[in-house]
């Protein structure tokens, strides 16, 4: 089945020819027919599977014949990343539409997305914090709203937005059509489905997993000896792009400074950095000026990248669910990729819980040549401590 089948706007279909789709996915496939008829949707599918055309295309569709210069449909998602990803995928794919799409965050002027805003918009892709300022000020009004997305539910929930969600709903006061999508389906995201969905249609493609594109691999070493092993896989792994993931900000930072030290054309992506070097990053890690790109779990739904080879946890991440976020970078859209994660003894509930999902064991790899009885920098020539001499005080009296 073709594109064609859809029977989208033919400026629409403009877009889609110039971005070189061609076979719609499996979540394409089963709900631009649903969205196009004005039915509220929950999409739930792995990542890397082609979500955000699955609701930009029929959104699009719809706004074709509406009054322009009015917010006509809001997309609120999690992270700057991906409000600036989104809204390039709504500009690229409407270029040929007149449609435009316009992203708000934090971090960056108000005034500057005021300016934006003023020249018109149909299409809002806003983070909830900054989407509420503008809101309580007025500069953006949702009035002519027809369309509210809500992507990557369960990370907006995992990262406490469910509040802000609450308060920009009651701004919304005229019927529309509501989408949500995401990879997981949590409690949370179940009872707000039955407050603001109507008679919702749910298109689910496949289980809650990783992409079938991509292999797994476990490489147990201890703490001290994760660097050293990291460069000596990057050494000897043919690698196209590589995202490293890190459980905290100071350990991106430290760890991406050590990897520039070998040669390593790298970037680190964490909260700690202004929007400017984030952009800056992910743009030189798209166009393959950096090879390697360090993060924090900031990058495990904001980044939109087809051809990352390998994933890999420098820390594993605390839950299944973010294993597969983080996972879903690579090995997109039919794509083969590679997971490699390095593990200590710390993380054997991680792996029972990952292997128990995977429902098959996950191999074990050791590094030829790879010394891993190594000991602590310094421990080993680190000169014994004299005994202490306890001095006694007289008091003359």
């Amino acid at each position: 089945m073709s594109f064609e089948a859809f029977h989208l706007d033919p400026s629409i279909m403009a877009g889609v020819h110039e971005l070189g789709y061609v076979t719609p996915t499996p979540i394409q496939l089963g709900s631009i027919p649903a969205i196009m008829q004005g039915r509220d949707l929950i999409g739930l599918a792995q990542t890397g599977t082609g979500k955000t055309a699955a609701f930009v295309l029929p959104l699009m569709h719809r706004l074709m014949h509406s009054p322009r210069g009015r917010v006509g449909a809001l997309v609120i998602s999690p992270t700057r990343e991906l409000a600036e990803q989104t809204a390039e995928v709504a500009t690229e794919l409407g270029r040929q539409t007149g449609l435009r799409a316009v992203s708000i965050y934090g971090g960056v002027s108000m005034e500057q997305q005021n300016r934006k805003l003023r020249d018109g918009a149909e299409i809002i892709v806003a983070c909830p914090g900054r989407l509420l300022d503008h809101l309580w000020k007025g500069t953006i009004t949702l009035s002519s709203l027809q369309v509210l997305v809500i992507d990557e539910a369960d990370r907006m929930f995992d990262m406490g937005f469910l509040p802000d969600i609450r308060s920009i709903l009651k701004c919304i006061l005229k019927p529309h059509q509501t989408l949500l999508f995401s990879a997981t389906m949590p409690n949370d995201i179940r009872k707000l489905v039955k407050e603001i969905l109507h008679s919702p249609v749910t298109v689910q493609i496949g289980q809650t997993l990783p992409a079938e594109t991509v292999s797994h691999a476990l490489y147990p070493v201890s703490q001290h000896l994760k660097t050293s092993l990291l460069k000596e896989l990057l050494r000897k792994t043919d690698t196209e792009s590589v995202l490293v993931f890190t459980r905290t900000k100071h350990r991106a930072q430290r760890l991406a400074e050590q990897l520039k030290n070998t040669g390593c054309r790298t970037a680190s992506l964490h909260g700690d950095l202004s929007q400017s070097q984030r952009q800056t990053a992910i743009e030189g890690f798209r166009t393959g000026y950096y090879k390697i790109l360090v993060a924090t779990d900031i990058a495990a739904r904001g980044i939109d990248i087809q051809d990352i080879s390998h994933v890999i946890n420098y820390d594993m991440p605390e839950t299944t669910d973010n294993y597969i976020h983080r996972i879903g970078r690579t090995g997109r859209v039919h794509k083969n990729g590679a997971a490699l994660s390095l593990v200590t003894s710390e993380d054997d509930d991680q792996i029972r819980a990952l292997e128990k999902l995977l429902n098959t064991p996950i191999k074990r790899i050791t590094l030829q040549d790879f010394d891993y009885t190594r000991a602590p920098l310094g421990r080993e020539t680190r000169p014994p401590r004299p005994p202490r001499r306890r001095v006694l005080v007289h008091n003359k009296k």
